[in-house]
């Protein structure tokens, strides 16, 4: 249920080009910094807001670290103050990325939101609840990760809105482009996992 009162954005300004970076983010590491970074700069976004999910309705939350603390974890690894942490999918009450992406269209229409995932995610995009209805509200950066390319780019919803398509040259307009947009980033990666980080135990999650 979407609460009464109206939860405060981060800062923004009218016409601000913003990315979307959502996850559980158990734990924030190195690579997702690396996907937020490769975002801001690749796509010329104003602002990425990085959106701590109270869970994954895709993943067992079963023994997930609170919402207050892996946000608190994922602030220590930001460099970039245009990387804003927010936990505002607690705060709006929404746990589906289509819920979250449309709250926001209608609170903010002035912003140009990108919704940003790293490559692993646009594999199995295609079994998000409304997947469809998320791309028809904003446009989608895909940012390489290691082992994800061919099988990324093979996949159902990459191939739904392949004729959408933008070349890498042109990745700058996607926050101005109509949805349904995206684009699929090649850049520098690095090899980490939160689900392997936490494999290794609680000494390597502090990395």
């Amino acid at each position: 249920m979407i609460p009464s009162s109206i939860p405060r954005l981060p800062p923004h300004a009218p016409g601000m080009r913003v990315g979307l970076f959502g996850g559980t983010f158990n734990p924030p590491h190195a690579g997702h910094m690396l996907v937020a970074e490769i975002a801001l700069r690749r796509l010329k976004l104003d602002r990425l807001w990085l959106l701590v999910t109270p869970g994954n309705p895709l993943k067992n939350t079963n023994g997930l670290p609170p919402l207050d603390q892996r946000m608190a974890a994922a602030q220590k690894l930001v460099r970039d103050p245009r990387i804003v942490v927010t936990g505002l999918e607690a705060d709006i009450g929404t746990r589906f990325t289509y819920d979250t992406v449309a709250w926001l269209t209608r609170r903010a229409p002035s912003l140009h939101f990108v919704w940003v995932m790293g490559a692993d995610n646009l594999k199995q995009f295609s079994r998000w609840q409304r997947w469809d209805d998320i791309a028809a509200l904003a446009p989608i950066a895909a940012i390489d990760r290691p082992g994800s390319s061919l099988a990324s780019l093979n996949a159902k919803a990459a191939q739904r809105f392949a004729h959408r398509r933008l070349r890498e040259h042109d990745a700058a307009a996607l926050a101005s482009s109509q949805p349904p947009a995206f684009v699929f980033l090649h850049d520098r990666r690095i090899d980490l996992s939160s689900t392997e980080l936490r494999a290794q135990g609680p000494r390597k999650t502090r990395d």
